[in-house]
């Protein structure tokens, strides 16, 4: 076996691990499993018909992820997050639309958000709409963050699945973010525009896209994903509200599923040390006060799971780095910087002890197997 081949059949777990989108563990047995978090099917709403478009069957990437075309047709289905996610990332790759999440997101306007769309319309004014929003999105989605508060003269409405284990979420971030906008563009009007975006993963390749779509300046390798606004008008009058109505779904929406989900401490934990990457090492600290609690409850409660803090860190690094070299667009300085490292030789440390390879050989890796994977159905 020539050398090239040996390193590429020794590295090869790496990148069938890079292609995996959902949780790092799925055992039942392990103390950190939680039942999945649930997300009702009109998130998916027409999204057979999308990919149809693309000239991809739409079948087989559903059923490449568990799902069938017919829980996407049901507005009240309960779908698992993970396999959602899972489905907007696969359905990215297979049609060739890196923008796939933007361009589904830019046409899903509010009425195709069943319960949760339904709520926002009612609302009597925006700021009700978006209060709403905060409170019962969850519902909608389990296990996630969504937050409306103002910072000086701006407004932030903020969005950020919370279980650290979902690693492939950009699908899923820019259509949420889209649906965000356009329940403000109904409240408001069609021509309505933040003043910013933000999302939390890196910048892609078609990114001057992104700032067409939102008519506004969009930053990546955020905290959080948010539309950003200033805005005197947050009380104005929705022209379909309906308190009466609105109470009425609300309540239905909360009786169908029942929560807003139940994280393992590991999951919440990961969740908020990817936040925190981009803005150097995350310190056990800043994560209990994101989590609420005193270091020492922290420390204590991880280490009856057996596990520790800084091993979790080293993980979600080592993850996200295949991740992120795998898409060729990113310079890999920049990837270091995402990842937290100050510096693009602490970076090939890693990667050495890691991988036992540099971030080009990695990289170089990643595409070969991309192009093996990609040509494979010609060559049979």
């Amino acid at each position: 076996m020539h050398a090239k081949d040996a390193f590429l059949t020794r590295a090869e777990p790496y990148i069938m691990e890079a292609s995996s989108t959902i949780a790092w563990r799925r055992d039942s047995s392990n103390p950190q499993f939680r039942a999945p978090a649930k997300i009702l099917s009109c998130a998916a709403n027409g999204i057979a018909q999308f990919i149809s478009r693309h000239g991809t069957s739409a079948h087989e990437i559903l059923w490449s992820v568990g799902m069938d075309e017919a829980d996407t047709r049901k507005e009240r289905e309960i779908l698992d997050l993970g396999a959602y996610c899972e489905l907007l990332e696969t359905a990215s790759r297979k049609t060739q639309n890196d923008n796939f999440g933007l361009h589904y997101g830019r046409d899903f306007t509010p009425d195709r958000l069943g319960l949760i769309g339904e709520i926002a319309v009612s609302s009597p004014t925006l700021a009700d709409a978006l209060g709403n929003l905060v409170k019962y999105f969850p519902y909608h989605q389990q296990n996630t963050l969504v937050a409306f508060h103002r910072r000086e003269e701006l407004w932030h409405l903020e969005y950020r699945i919370l279980d650290g284990f979902i690693l492939q979420r950009r699908q899923d971030a820019e259509l949420t973010i889209g649906m965000y906008l356009n329940i403000i563009r109904r409240v408001m009007n069609a021509a309505w525009s933040p003043d910013e975006v933000h999302f939390e993963h890196p910048r892609p390749e078609n990114w001057r896209e992104h700032e067409t779509v939102f008519n506004a300046p969009v930053y990546f390798n955020m905290k959080t994903n948010a539309l950003v606004f200033r805005e005197k008008s947050i009380a104005r009058t929705a022209a379909d509200w309906d308190t009466g109505r609105m109470h009425a779904l609300c309540e239905a929406l909360m009786q169908l599923t029942g929560g807003t989900g139940t994280l393992g401490l590991n999951r919440r934990v990961v969740g908020e040390i990817r936040a925190q990457l981009p803005s150097g090492y995350p310190h056990i600290e800043d994560v209990a006060e994101a989590l609420k609690m005193p270091r020492w409850t922290l420390q204590r409660r991880l280490a009856a799971e057996g596990q520790i803090f800084s091993a979790l860190v080293e993980e979600t690094r080592r993850r996200l780095a295949l991740l992120y070299l795998a898409q060729t667009h990113l310079m890999i300085n920049d990837i270091a910087n995402i990842l937290g490292y100050s510096e693009l030789s602490a970076f090939s440390r890693a990667c050495a002890r890691w991988f036992d390879a540099s971030p080009s050989k990695m990289r170089a890796m990643s595409v070969q197997a991309a192009t093996t994977r990609r040509l494979a159905p010609c060559l049979n």
